[in-house]
């Protein structure tokens, strides 16, 4: 049977490309170079799929896939943009867009997608209707990328964000796993808040009552009834980063919560209601655990319902430039300073540098470079990469002496901790920022390496 593909694009040439290329393949094409006569032919027609332009004379075309889809709810609808904006994707997405490509048009992606798409509707059949998601009211702004590999984050952010499913973000330490755990709760449409908690951070004693409060009287010091994190997240999102290093105690308490949706405090029998969803995040291979005895294998599936896998910044390396400049002008900002410029042979170098640390390797990079720069300029020597620690003044160290490949890493954490302090004149709270540690850690690292705090 004839396919039926309608073609919504006001670039002549592109249009008229697309067309040849599907009528080739036996589709039968038609053609539209803007929105409301594109949305004319649908209406009058029924197509299998629309291959559909985001700028077209008449509006765009992100506007367009409501009314599009209130024609066939069905109908896929792949969208066409020459920006690589993940606040577009997620939008586009979330508005009822099956996927999206960039341009310029690489015929045979393109053509594997609609193959896909028409696989997903015939598989469909005409079983029930696509549920739309409402857009939300505030963009994206802090995942920065235009690779494949961060795309694909933003589809799943998009395709998960309004659903109750829990979601296991995955991925090494320093990918942003919690960025992408508030974009989730910032696109869920949910009204309570976002609450988060560092399973690595809270000696196992405590967790239980941070998790699910407790009651006068449960230990020594539990002078009044405390709400836990589960009941502050009422209505909104739970993030539980690192739970790979959640004790097996906690993991069957946990199990029993995402099962039956009810816990206790500590010290207490009544059971407690949760509404909040729950978003985990790990640095480590799950299943892996779970065949070691180290994390119970049920609770692995109850948290991987949606998994969401952050890519090493080694794995995209096209980001690095945009990901970089927009780093560097944050970090300018939380610093008080002047946002400097990268040079090309300083871009060049963070492209090389394989980021064992990821982005937030990079973001520490840039802020050691920004404190150092001079006439508006950061150079390569000025980054800390490769082993070299950057000097007053923008020199180097010498990577390959002894002093610097040989020492301690107390050593090493002393004398880059301390040099922090004197590039942030003693402000400890920008210290913290830029170690990206908390107050109380540094405060003890300082009383550990008998650190000099610089008088301001």
């Amino acid at each position: 049977m004839t396919r039926r593909l309608l073609i919504i694009e006001d670039d002549a040439a592109l249009s008229e490309m697309l067309a040849l290329h599907f009528e080739d393949l036996d589709f039968a094409v038609t053609r539209s170079a803007r929105a409301a006569a594109g949305l004319e032919q649908a209406r009058a027609g029924r197509f299998d799929l629309i291959l559909l332009d985001q700028q077209l004379p008449d509006g765009l075309g992100s506007e367009q896939i409501g009314p599009l889809l209130a024609t066939d709810p069905q109908l896929p609808i792949l969208m066409m943009t020459g920006k690589h904006d993940l606040e577009l994707a997620i939008e586009a997405i979330q508005n009822g867009a099956a996927d999206f490509v960039h341009k310029p048009i690489d015929t045979r992606d393109l053509t594997a997608t609609v193959e896909r798409l028409l696989r997903e509707r015939a598989a469909v059949g005409e079983v029930g209707a696509t549920t739309q998601a409402a857009p939300t009211e505030e963009p994206a702004r802090d995942l920065i990328g235009r690779s494949g590999a961060m795309l694909a984050v933003s589809k799943a952010i998009a395709q998960s964000a309004r659903s109750q499913a829990t979601v296991l973000i995955s991925g090494e330490s320093g990918t942003g796993k919690e960025v992408v755990a508030r974009l989730l709760h910032q696109h869920s449409g949910r009204a309570g808040p976002f609450v988060a908690v560092n399973c690595a951070a809270i000696v196992d004693t405590l967790l239980e009552s941070e998790l699910f409060g407790h009651e006068k009287g449960a230990f020594t010091g539990a002078h009044a009834r405390t709400q836990g994190r589960f009941e502050q997240a009422a209505g909104g999102t739970l993030f539980l980063d690192e739970i790979g290093e959640l004790a097996p105690a906690l993991q069957a308490k946990l199990l029993r919560v995402l099962q039956e949706r009810v816990f206790e405090r500590v010290g207490g029998g009544e059971p407690i209601g949760t509404d909040a969803r729950i978003v985990a995040a790990t640095n480590r291979d799950l299943l892996a655990e779970a065949a070691a005895g180290r994390f119970r294998q049920d609770l692995v599936y109850r948290l991987r319902v949606f998994e969401i896998r952050m890519p090493p910044l080694r794995e995209r390396r096209e980001d690095i430039p945009l990901l970089a400049t927009g780093l560097l002008a944050r970090i300018a900002v939380r610093l008080g300073r002047p946002c400097p410029s990268l040079t090309a042979a300083a871009l060049q170098r963070l492209g090389e540098h394989d980021w064992p640390g990821n982005v937030r390797e990079l973001e520490n990079a840039l802020s050691q470079a920004l404190l150092q720069a001079r006439h508006g300029v950061i150079t390569p020597e000025m980054l800390p990469l490769g082993g070299s620690t950057p000097v007053a003044g923008g020199g180097a160290g010498d990577a390959s002496a002894p002093s610097a490949d040989l020492r301690s890493l107390d050593e090493v954490s002393a004398a880059h901790i301390q040099r922090v302090l004197d590039h942030t004149d003693g402000h400890k709270g920008h210290a913290c920022e830029i170690l990206d540690i908390s107050r109380p850690a540094l405060d003890r690292k300082i009383e550990k390496y008998q650190l000099r705090v610089p008088k301001r």
